[in-house]
Order: C-alpha cells, then structure tokens, then sequence
C-alpha cells in the first residue's frame, strides 16, 4: 500500500511511492512514484487549478541515496484550462530546466561554488555538461541582477573592471558603496569597460537615484570618466588611494630595476646584493615588516640615495589621505609632495607627477567623500579566485552568474535540509 512522503523526508508533493528498486551492479536506487490523483493539477503560469488532460512520467536524479545513485520515476499531469491552455504542471521539488530534484541542483550548485565543475562530475558521476547545466539553471533561479530603474537611496557609486581572461572579453562592475548593510552590493555587471556601458547603467536609473549620488569611486580611467560627467554632471568622482599608490609602486619598480642596472654597470656587487629581492620591501609599509627584513630596508636606503628618497616620497604620498580637513588643504599638500617629486630628478617621478596634478579634482575630492575601493579589490580578488578555480571560464553568461553568485552568502550546509541550531536552508 502507497503513502504520501511527508515533505520533511523525501519531499516528493504530490506523488505516492509505489516500489523502491536497488540495482547493485549498477549501483543505483529506483523510486517508483505515482501522482497522487487526490491533487488538482495548477497551472504554471496563471495558478488556476484546472483539470488533467493526461499523465506523464519522467526521470529525475536525486541527491545519493545509502552510498546509491539515485533515480526517482515520477508522475505529472498536463493541466487543461482550455484548447489553447494545456500545460505541463510545475512540481515543487523538480529544479527547473534540469531533471533533478531541486535539493540535488542545491548540492551540485553549493559544490561548483568552491570546487572545479570537472571535480564535482568526477565525485556525483555526471557529465561535466550536465554539472553545468545544472549549475547554470539553479543560478538563473536564485541570482539576479537588481534592474538599475528599480535602484534607490544610493549616495556613492563604486565602478571597476575585471578581465574573464588575462587581456580578454573585460566585464564594468558598478557596486553599492553607501554606508550601511547594503555597502559593497554589487549592482550591475556588463560586458565591456568603455563610456557606453558605464552610461548604459546611469543613464537608466530614475532621475531621484541619479540626483541622490553625491560621489563615484574610480580609477583614472578616462572612459569611466567621460560616461559619469555626461550621465551624472553634478556628482563628484573621487580617485582613491589605491589606484595612486598601485600607479606610483610603478616608479618604484622602475627605480629599483635602474638602480639595479647601474650597479651592475660599475661593477658594485655590494650594491647588486643589497637591491637584489628588496622589491617588496620598498612596496610594503614599515609596520608591516619583520625585524629583520625592517634592518634590510634600512641598509637598502643608506646606501643608495635614489632608492632612499623614493621611499621616503611615498611614505608622504601616503600621508596624502590621512584625515584632510578639505579639498583645498588636500589640494595644497599634494602640490607640496608634486613639488619635492619634480626635484628629486628621478626616472619616472615628473611624469607621475603631472599625472597627479592632471587628476587634482578627483584625488582632492577625498576629502569631501572619504571612499575606498577596497570592497572593489576585495570583490576582484573573489573574481581571480573563480578563473582561477576554472581554469578560466569561456562562457561569458555564466561567469557574470558566478561574480553575481558572491552577492548571495554562502549556505551554512547544502547537504542537508535542516540542521540543528541552524535555520532551514
């Protein structure tokens, strides 16, 4: 005699276990189930129950089942509201567009999330198309991107670019950097990194959201620039320490390495000895460093002057954005800091300089809106780790899911439906 599976179980609504079948050469569980006609069937689209036009069966996999495969047989209903309205009954525990349970589509997808989809076909015995396709239905339901007309209450703007390869196909990102819970959200992803799809995404939002953004966070990429001076004249762009001192440990690199040259030149192996590896020293800050490696930063910069007074410049170039009382108090010390740059005669720092003072407004613009692109640099490092994992992902649709996929927190568990002392996942 057959009996309705309570949904705490095996969550099968709506059908009645007929036979349970295990095929140890195969290795696999055959549930046999039959729809349990006590149920109207409901239209998907309208909600409307209506009646059954005929049954169905088909196939599904489920999450193993005692160290088993396991394969559930059920029955569906096409539901007939008219000639023109017969469709096929969407059943609760069945994943859209793929033929497994929904809690299977959770473990395949909660897997792809930390692990290569080859590794995940290798241990769940499936194809690796299919461990895609699964993934990428279970993503399309449960990750989307917020439509930038519905965005509100947004008073700062964070934009970036990401490559899907080394060189290749880059993708803009827009993130939420109000203050709050919502700070580092992710808005929008597009692929591209020129004017056009920045100002696609501004020139959507609602005339109250656009007016709301006091700032916008960037690098000194001058598309990102021309797109938010056309889309958002009035809201200031702030150029964050970061990307100034990411510019600037350039000159460093290129000083050390002319220093480096010039040792070698002369013949000083002490020199060559005492620059050699000492790369990473000069990038770090002091209080960072180990003892040791704070003695080798010392003899580095007694002993060659280039070396000590770039050093010693970005250190103050540091300083540049620590607690300005104004734009223009911001604006005077960076002309201070460009004036010390310009005589100090080293290769690289004029040029750098006059790229400061070319983006003043911007850098100086700090002081009125104190933002960071760390949540931006936190985000790109997720982004690496997803290629990287993959092994570089060619499907472009499907990483915007995955970057998109890091706006959703992680489940305490995909393996199980309830676990005690956490809610139900």
């Amino acid at each position: 005699m057959g009996a309705t599976i309570p949904t705490g179980i095996l969550g099968y609504q709506g059908q009645v276990i007929k036979d349970i079948r295990v095929d140890e050469t195969a290795g696999k569980v055959n549930i046999i189930c039959k729809r349990d006609r006590r149920r109207n069937p409901v239209d998907p689209r309208s909600g409307r129950a209506g009646s059954v036009h005929r049954y169905k069966r088909r196939t599904i996999r489920d999450i193993p089942l005692g160290g088993y495969a396991c394969e559930v047989q059920i029955e569906y209903a096409e539901t007939y509201l008219s000639p023109s309205s017969v469709r096929v009954e969407a059943l609760s525990f069945v994943a859209p567009k793929a033929r497994v349970t929904r809690r299977y589509a959770r473990l395949i997808s909660g897997l792809c999330r930390h692990m290569p989809i080859s590794t995940v076909a290798l241990h769940t015995g499936l194809r690796w198309g299919s461990v895609k396709a699964i993934d990428v239905a279970h993503l399309s339901e449960t990750v989307s991107m917020p439509r930038p007309q519905t965005l509100s209450d947004i008073r700062y703007l964070g934009v970036d670019e990401v490559a899907r390869a080394k060189g290749h196909d880059y993708l803009t990102l827009v993130y939420d950097l109000s203050p709050g819970e919502n700070c580092g959200t992710l808005l929008w992803v597009k692929e591209g990194r020129d004017a056009a799809v920045l100002s696609e995404f501004l020139d959507a939002l609602s005339e109250e959201c656009a007016n709301g953004i006091e700032a916008v966070a960037i690098d000194m990429g001058l598309a990102y620039i021309a797109a938010i001076t056309a889309s958002l004249p009035t809201t200031a762009i702030v150029f964050d320490r970061f990307h100034v001192m990411q510019l600037f440990s350039k000159v460093i690199r290129d000083c050390r390495r002319a220093e480096f040259k010039a040792a070698k030149t002369l013949g000083d192996l002490t020199g060559q000895q005492t620059i050699k590896g000492s790369l990473y020293l000069l990038l770090s800050n002091r209080s960072t460093l180990k003892d040791t490696d704070q003695d080798r930063l010392d003899a580095l910069l007694a002993q060659n002057q280039p070396l000590n007074a770039i050093y010693t410049l970005k250190e103050q170039l540091q300083r540049l954005w620590h607690q300005p009382a104004s734009p223009v108090e911001m604006a005077a010390r960076l002309n201070d800091w460009c004036g010390m740059a310009c005589t100090a005669k080293i290769t690289g720092l004029a040029k750098f300089a006059k790229t400061l003072q070319s983006h003043r407004t911007g850098i100086c613009n700090y002081a009125a809106h104190p933002l960071t692109t760390a949540r931006l640099e936190a985000g790109n490092v997720a982004i690496g780790l997803i290629r990287k994992r993959a092994r570089g992902i060619a499907d472009t649709e499907y990483l915007k899911m995955k970057i998109l996929q890091l706006n959703t927190p992680d489940q305490p568990s995909f393996l199980f439906h309830k676990l005690p002392g956490l809610s139900s996942v």
